[in-house]
């Protein structure tokens, strides 16, 4: 099972730092826009929609990098308490019961709503603004996938420490 974790968990980790590598363009798009908009008085509305396409993508994708590394908010009033086994079983049934189905659903329907925005050659209606919103809008199902793939991940994760194995290992 690690010839499956160790690429998959490398991916996800990429995905991760691209994340952070969004994180930066984002400052320094919004560091640009309010020097510009304050010092210089001009306002650039492309630049101020590239915030949000930037920010959503952002968001969208490291939902699935949060997941693998168990940064989402949780009630651990009970859960640090509780065995790593136990853990384990509560993280499985979440991901397989909760996490799997709205992914399935996001996808589903993230994938049409793209792809009619990139049929109908979607843009921003603001004078100035982007073309292709379409991009933006194909973060959805994109996120999906990536969601997936992780939640794929924490669930042959905790498949090996039901067998005994140090879920951690192949993380690292």
């Amino acid at each position: 099972m690690n010839i499956i974790l160790r690429p998959l968990g490398k991916f996800i980790d990429l995905v991760g730092s691209f994340c952070s590598l969004i994180m930066i363009l984002m400052v320094l798009n919004v560091f640009y826009d309010v020097v510009m908009r304050y010092f210089f008085n001009d306002v650039s509305i492309g630049m101020q929609e590239l915030e949000w396409h930037l920010f959503a993508a952002m968001f969208m994708l490291g939902i699935g990098y949060t997941f693998k590394v168990d940064g989402h908010v949780r009630v651990d009033i009970f859960y640090d308490n509780m065995s790593l086994n136990s853990q384990a079983i509560i993280n499985t049934f979440g991901a397989i019961f909760f996490a799997l189905p709205i992914t399935l659903l996001i996808l589903y329907y993230g994938w049409s709503y793209a792809l009619d925005a990139y049929q109908m050659g979607e843009g921003s209606s603001d004078p100035g603004g982007l073309p292709h919103r379409w991009i933006v809008r194909a973060v959805i199902p994109a996120s999906s996938i990536f969601l997936l793939l992780s939640i794929i991940y924490v669930t042959l994760n905790n498949i090996m420490l039901f067998r005994g194995n140090d879920r951690r290992g192949p993380q690292q």
